[in-house]
């Protein structure tokens, strides 16, 4: 359930970055993007190098005590009271709804509740936090917007993405039907249940191209891993970004990541 009540701080002068997993092996640069749109903010962005996975993997396979333990890890990184941002619904998700029932009734139930309390989705982040104002310096384009399962139902950021890309003057983003549908990725279930996900990303795909843009974005890099890999493997005329990445390009000096 997404928070009945969302209270957003006021714009600290620094922040807590936690990575992910899949930005850290695969989409560096959505992560970079992130970094850079905070710092262009004004925005302290500390990243504690001893991170590591949130737990979800087996938190979501049942595997609760071996979730507990990998997302114990993560419970001393974030000592000051700053706010925790996260360039993924799913992972924001994670430590924001689910990180208080992991560890109720333990001795780490206070800490896991007050973490959760300043985990924020990066996008939402800079839209109802920073108040960000973009310049749009790219070429016209036309896209799509893939938002996850968790960013929509979890964390409640499902407007954030549309609301940034149309502050993009040259953008023109067009909406593909039942786009609330999920992509089949979910993880584990990907690989739990190939069919049924490989029939999923099919029609999602599908539905992408049919908005005729040539380029989708996402705020979450499982989304963009299956979406994107389906798309090419299947030689389908549709590219991915991460939704960080695409705003930082078009609103950069040349879209060049440090």
């Amino acid at each position: 359930m997404v928070d009945p009540i969302k209270v957003y701080p006021a714009k600290p002068s620094k922040v807590y970055f936690y990575g992910t997993c899949l930005v850290d092996m695969f989409y560096p640069d959505a992560g970079m993007a992130g970094i850079q749109l905070l710092e262009r903010e004004g925005i302290q962005v500390i990243y504690p190098e001893d991170q590591t996975c949130c737990g979800q993997p087996a938190y979501t396979s049942g595997y609760h005590d071996e979730a507990r333990a990998v997302a114990r890890a993560q419970l001393g990184l974030f000592p000051e009271d700053w706010p925790i941002v996260v360039p993924s619904g799913s992972c924001g998700g994670m430590m924001r709804k689910h990180y208080p029932a992991l560890f109720k009734d333990t001795s780490d139930e206070v800490a896991a509740a007050e973490i959760a309390g300043r985990v924020w989705e990066l996008t939402d982040f800079l839209v109802n936090v920073c108040h960000i104002k973009l310049d749009d310096l790219g070429e016209p384009t036309t896209v799509a917007m893939h938002t996850s399962c968790s960013a929509r139902r979890e964390m409640g950021v499902a407007e954030v993405g549309p609301k940034l890309l149309g502050q993009l003057k040259n953008v023109n983003l067009v909406e593909q039907v039942r786009a609330e549908e999920c992509c089949g990725f979910g993880g584990t279930f990907a690989v739990r249940h190939p069919e049924i996900s490989g029939a999923m990303v099919s029609e999602k795909v599908d539905t992408l191209v049919d908005t005729g843009a040539k380029e989708f974005v996402t705020t979450d890099c499982g989304c963009l891993m299956n979406i994107a890999g389906y798309a090419e493997k299947n030689q389908k005329p549709v590219t991915g970004q991460h939704i960080l990445s695409f705003l930082w390009e078009r609103t950069s000096s040349g879209g060049e990541q440090s």
